[in-house]
């Protein structure tokens, strides 16, 4: 950390230690609450959803050639199949989105071009089937077909977008990977590495399966043996590491996860303590903002209601499933439903913890202008929606 930095950050701790009326009942309330969600991410995330997704990045950085990445992610892979595949990863990877940020980090430090790393950012916490099935069950089908669709379309046109903003970088990255040496050698086939990462993914979808609004159900038979399944996935990753891969090779994706982990986990952590504070936890009137003045400032189907939703979503962490309710009382307390097709396309996707890893990987200017194409779009898309739901 620079020199200039370090006063920074300690002229601001001094300024909110002398400043802060800790005595205040809704800043004790929110300080508590920042713990409390802190804790509540621990409980339910980490091991959950976090462990598996770290497990996962390491073993594409590990175990995925830079060929291949820039063969089918790179910027010059086929745009149809890049973007096809980025676009829909949600619908198989239920996660939110910070526990997407590993796996989004592995495979653009491989050589994934910004355009279909972005639509792989965005689309893993935003198309979610779970949550899109509980939006249009809880607050309609017309919202819910309306998140669908947004969720899919935003994807792949912020991928786009920042493809062509960056397309000098994207060219220069491109020109490097033409002579990327074809790696050779390699002693397992395409269809065990597919098994392999397969078996991952399943452990990470049915730890992190959630609970559904229903007690009865595909959906609620799966939860009701999520762990069974787990377990089994679990035994079926030990079997294949066993046949398939040696010692040195095991202890070098455990490395590698590992390094994503020191990366990415203390400065999530540190964004939930932020987040909780701000807003408190999900459902939860406690935090230093009341949710009264949230619902208030996001009425009716103003230019200002859905930027307002649009930016109050993507500072939220939003766990998986929770915006749902969140909404529920919201457009109870008479939220336009605009702003709530706005916060449910943004805030999925994007959460203060979200942009501070983001930061870590893209830099300043990426991170910028992927937040800002968020929030534009899904500030026009809220208005849209809400000239014609009424």
């Amino acid at each position: 950390m620079k020199e200039r930095n370090k006063l920074i950050l300690m002229v601001a701790v001094f300024l909110a230690a002398f400043y802060i009326p800790m005595s205040h009942p809704r800043v004790q309330t929110a300080i508590l609450e920042a713990f409390f969600m802190l804790q509540d991410y621990a409980q339910n995330h980490v091991l959950a959803c976090l462990i598996p997704a770290f497990f996962i990045a390491g073993a594409i950085a590990v175990f995925v050639s830079q060929s291949a990445v820039m063969r089918y992610f790179g910027s010059g892979a086929n745009k149809i199949l890049s973007y096809s595949v980025a676009s829909v990863s949600g619908s198989v990877l239920a996660v939110c989105s910070c526990t997407v940020l590993p796996l989004f980090a592995g495979i653009y430090t491989r050589g994934a071009g910004i355009g279909p790393a972005i639509a792989f950012l965005y689309s893993g916490p935003a198309i979610n089937v779970l949550a899109i099935i509980l939006t249009a069950r809880v607050l309609g089908p017309e919202l819910g077909l309306a998140r669908a669709v947004g969720a899919i379309v935003f994807s792949i046109v912020i991928g786009l977008l920042m493809h062509f903003i960056f397309l000098k970088e994207e060219k220069a990255k491109q020109e490097a990977g033409f002579y990327l040496p074809e790696e050779d050698g390699d002693k397992r086939s395409p269809w065990q590495y597919l098994l392999y990462f397969g078996v991952m993914v399943l452990i990470l979808v049915f730890a992190a399966w959630g609970k559904p609004s229903q007690p009865v159900g595909f959906f609620n038979f799966i939860y009701n043996i999520h762990w069974y399944l787990t377990a089994i996935m679990l035994i079926a990753l030990a079997v294949i590491l066993k046949m398939w891969f040696n010692k040195d090779e095991i202890n070098t994706w455990v490395a590698s996860t590992w390094g994503f982990a020191k990366q990415i986990l203390p400065l999530l952590l540190a964004g939930v303590l932020v987040a909780g504070f701000l807003t408190g936890r999900p459902g939860l009137d406690a935090g230093i903002l009341p949710d009264q003045y949230v619902s208030s400032w996001v009425g009716g189907n103003s230019l200002q209601a859905n930027f307002l939703a649009s930016v109050v979503g993507s500072l939220m962490y939003f766990a998986t499933l929770t915006e749902v309710p969140i909404l529920q009382g919201l457009l109870g307390s008479g939220m336009g439903k605009g702003p709530a097709l706005a916060l449910l396309l943004s805030g999925p996707a994007l959460s203060l913890p979200n942009m501070i890893i983001i930061r870590s990987v893209l830099g300043n200017k990426k991170t910028a202008v992927y937040i800002s194409l968020v929030v534009v779009m899904s500030t026009i898309s809220g208005m849209i929606y809400g000239s014609f739901a009424g």
